[in-house]
Order: C-alpha cells, then structure tokens, then sequence
C-alpha cells in the first residue's frame, strides 16, 4: 500500500542541511512527515564546523531548525544511527544506501547525488541553492588573467597580458567566509559533472585544484592557508604559433630537426601558451601529440591525449609514451628530479620531448640538467632552447658538442669535450661548459673581455686553480663578472669559515665579485 505524504521518509543529505533547503520545502508545504538525518551526516557537518566552514555550521543550524519544527509538529526529525559499513565509503554513498534501505526520497543540493541515487531507484527531491549574488564568471572580462578570492580581503584581479599585468580591486567590501566558501563549492559541483568539461585535478585535506573548462582554480583551506583562498586563472589568447611571427629559420628547425625542446621563462611570461600554439602546429603538421601536465590546462584539440602525473607514477607514464610512441610529448612545468628522469628517459629513448621550465635567464634552462646528467649526454637531450620574454620568443639556444681547447686556454693539453651553446639566429657562441678537475664550469664566453693583467682565459684559468686550491670541495663557475662559490649544505659550515678571506683576496686580485651559493 502506497505511504501517505504524512508516512513518506525525507532523508537529507549534507549539501541540502548545508544550503538550508530542508526546512524551506517544510515551509513551503512540499513535504511533511518523517525526515531522517544520519549520524554520519551530523558527524561531516561537526568535523568541517571545526575546521572553519562557515556553510558546514549552517548546516548544523538548519538541523537545529528542523528540531525546532519537529517540537512544534509540523514534522518528525529522527537523526538515525547508521554508522558507514567501510572506512572509505563518503558520506554521500552512506546517505543514499540509508535512503534504499529504508525506502526514502533524499532531498540533495547536489546534481551528482540526485544522478546516483535516481541511477539506485531512489527518489530524489531537489533543492536550489543558495545564492549570495557571486559568481566566479562575474569577475572575468576580456582582459583578466586570473582572479583572487580570499576570505578577510576584497577580490583581486590580474588584468593585461604575459610580462604586462597589473592588479586591480574588483570591489572595496572584503569577502566573507561564507562567500568564498559557497563559490569554491560551486566550482566544485560543477567540476564532478561530466558535462561542464571538468575534473578534479588534485584532492588533499587543506587544498584542491580542480580545471573546469578554460578555468584553473587552486582552493586553499584551512588548516594549511590561514583562510579560505580561491584563485582562478584563465587564458586571455589561445594565439596560433604563426601569430608568433617566428623567423623563417627557426620554424624550419621546429618543423625538421629540433627533437629535444625546452621552451623556459619566468613565471607568468606566457611558457605555456607557447607550448600549447606548437602542439597544434604540430598536430596540424599530422604529428601525434600527447602531454604530460599537472594540472591539465593545455587547451588542445581532442585528438591530443593529456596526462595527468597526478593519478599517474613516473614508470606508468614512461611505459604508456614508451609503448604508444608520439611524435611529441609535451612536458609542462618540470619541477623536481622525477619529471625531469622522465624527460630524460623518453627523450633517449628517442621520443620528441618538449619540456616547460621556469628559468630566469635562456642558459639556467640549460644548468637545471648540469647535475642530473652527465655533461656529454645534454646535446643528445637537448638541442634547442626557446626564451620566453611577456609573451614573445626573446632568444633561442642552439646546443652542440665538441672537443676542442676551451676559449682562452693556451694549453694544447687542456683540450677537452666542451658543450657550446650558441645564440640560433645569429650562430654567435655565447656559452662554453665543460669540467675542470671535478668542477663543471659555465663560462660566458661572449662576455669575456682581455684584463690588464693577460687574456681573460688565463685569468680565469688562475681563479679556478686558486678556488680549488683555498677551498677544496667547493664548485664555481664565472658569470660575467661575478664568481659563484657553489656548496653544497652539508659543507656550508667547513667552507663558510675560508670563505670570507677567499672573497677578499680574490675580488683584491682579479676584481672580479665573489658570492656564495647554498646547494641543496
């Protein structure tokens, strides 16, 4: 026999206690009789409450308001014992398995909550949420980069292009808590829906970062951020690599002989959207294209694959491309060792690789594979190197090998394999690198001048020996006219002694600036 609407269970679930929409259907006259609400439930709500959500407190103030119902009988609140049956189980796989069970529509904020359980047989009531008036799209227009939300401070935004930016107030009245919290929610929902082409990139306990169609959004909660945080970035131009108006020289090189590619730049200089115009200029050339990102914000066309390292180890991702062959694999932002033995390895295994590297200057590019690699190996990893400058290609590096005497050494017997990193466009040679002893010198070969005291090779030939002499273990590479004393932090304490006395005499003698770098 069919229940009569006064017999029907309503079992809520968190985003309807935490948009307070039970209690509106109450009094609306949408529902009457028994609405159950699971320990679980309760629990989720106390456990986020602690932590700071403001919307996780509302939701226990609306049970409280349900209860003050229940007293008056206009319903019957029961808050059930139904403890999880596993560990992992969410408190939304919890809720619907409650409402199966005991035959009860749940009432759910949640569009992927309402699919599961309809998809269960159970039957759903939907509740609109509340809005403060915010939307994340409000805050875009045509020439905003990025938007930064945070709980105590007024919205911000990023607006021009690449290396051209400034930041502006979008208003004068701080964001609350709960605002930033219900758009980074928002955000959220909308990224479990397939089809809102979103994905959540990364889950941890203190962030997210979730990519929701040309949308990258980082959220920052507590206990890690001293506040809820939410920061948007969005492409403002998806230019074509023609737009680039690349020298006729250098496309020829892109398009026949570069293999091992690292595209480098300061943060915000516009890297990636240059990675992203040549993946589409050689997927129109009928290269195949796969990326590796993290997250994945590369706007490709769909027959580009883009992986994730966040769901993927270095040896399955080594496999896949190593199995599936690309022409090209694109490697956006390598940061630590693993990403940069990955791109090492599939690059000698003879895979195209293109890598994207934060680099303050064209030749640190080439030093960040110094000491993960043995110095005769880095022409066969990379042969070019492009610079990106606010949005344009300032300089390319072309990376060769050969054995010959080092600039300004005299000695026949000093002749050694030096790698030499020469300026493309103009075949200039602008860097040497090589060891000497156990140390790998950079040397700036353009920058070399003739002293006073003999040719500037010689010079320099004699503050090596003299570092190594006074301190033994160090490493040092000159720089234009500053020597860089490298050591690692193990021996910053033996060195750090001898170092002042070795900064004196050297600066004394060959005026040239010593300084000091901590390695790790």
């Amino acid at each position: 026999m069919a229940r009569t609407a006064f017999e029907e269970i309503y079992v809520a679930d968190l985003s309807a206690l935490m948009e307070e929409g039970v209690s509106r259907l109450v009094e609306e006259g949408r529902i009457a009789g028994k609405i159950h609400v699971i320990i679980p439930v309760v629990e989720e709500l106390a456990r986020l409450a602690r932590e700071g959500s403001t919307i996780a407190s509302a939701g226990l103030d609306e049970i409280s308001r349900l209860r003050r119902l229940s007293d008056q009988g206009v319903i019957e609140l029961a808050i059930v014992d139904y403890p999880r049956a596993r560990f992992d189980q969410t408190v939304d796989q919890v809720v619907r398995r409650y409402a199966y069970e005991v035959g009860g529509k749940i009432i759910t904020a949640d569009p992927i909550q309402a699919s599961a359980s309809r998809a269960m047989g159970v039957d759903v009531i939907e509740v609109s949420k509340k809005r403060s008036g915010l939307s994340i799209e409000m805050f875009f227009d045509g020439d905003t980069m990025s938007v930064h939300l945070k709980e105590g401070a007024p919205p911000r935004a990023k607006k021009g292009s690449p290396g051209n930016w400034y930041f502006v107030r979008l208003r004068e009245e701080p964001m609350t808590r709960e605002e930033v919290e219900r758009i980074a929610r928002e955000i959220l929902e909308m990224a479990q829906s397939p089809r809102n082409g979103g994905f959540v990139e990364s889950e941890r306990r203190g962030s997210t970062i979730v990519q929701l169609g040309d949308y990258r959004v980082v959220i920052v909660r507590p206990p890690l951020g001293d506040g809820y945080e939410i920061t948007v970035t969005r492409p403002i131009a998806r230019p074509r690599l023609e737009d680039y108006r690349l020298p006729e020289k250098l496309l020829r090189r892109l398009t026949e002989r570069a293999e091992g590619i690292l595209i480098a730049g300061s943060p915000g200089m516009g890297k990636t959207t240059f990675a992203q115009a040549l993946a589409e200029y050689y997927m129109r050339m009928g290269r195949v294209v796969k990326t590796i990102e993290s997250p994945r914000d590369m706007r490709l066309p769909r027959e580009a694959s883009q992986y994730s390292k966040v769901y993927a180890s270095a040896e399955e991702l080594h496999d896949i491309l190593l199995l599936s062959r690309p022409d090209y694999t694109f490697f956006d932002e390598m940061r630590d060792d693993p990403d940069f033995n990955l791109y090492i390895d599939l690059r000698l295994a003879g895979i195209g690789m293109v890598g994207v590297v934060h680099a303050a200057s064209p030749i640190d590019a080439v030093q960040r594979l110094l000491r993960r690699v043995d110095l005769g190996m880095i022409p066969s990893i990379v042969d070019t190197v492009i610079y990106i400058n606010r949005g344009s290609v300032e300089k390319v590096y072309e990376i060769g090998m050969t054995v010959k005497l080092p600039t300004g050494l005299r000695e026949a017997e000093l002749a050694r394999p030096v790698v030499e990193v020469r300026d493309f466009l103009s075949g200039e040679l602008e860097y040497e690198i090589y060891t000497f002893g156990e140390q790998t010198i950079v040397v700036p070969v353009k920058r070399l001048r003739p002293s006073a005291r003999g040719h500037a090779g010689s010079v320099e030939a004699r503050i090596l020996g003299e570092v190594e002499r006074l301190l033994p273990g160090a490493g040092v590479s000159l720089e234009g006219d500053t020597l860089w004393v490298s050591v690692s932090r193990n021996n910053v304490v033996d060195i750090g002694k001898k170092f002042v006395k070795v900064k004196r005499k050297i600066e004394k003698q060959y005026g040239v600036n010593v300084k000091l770098r901590i390695e790790e």
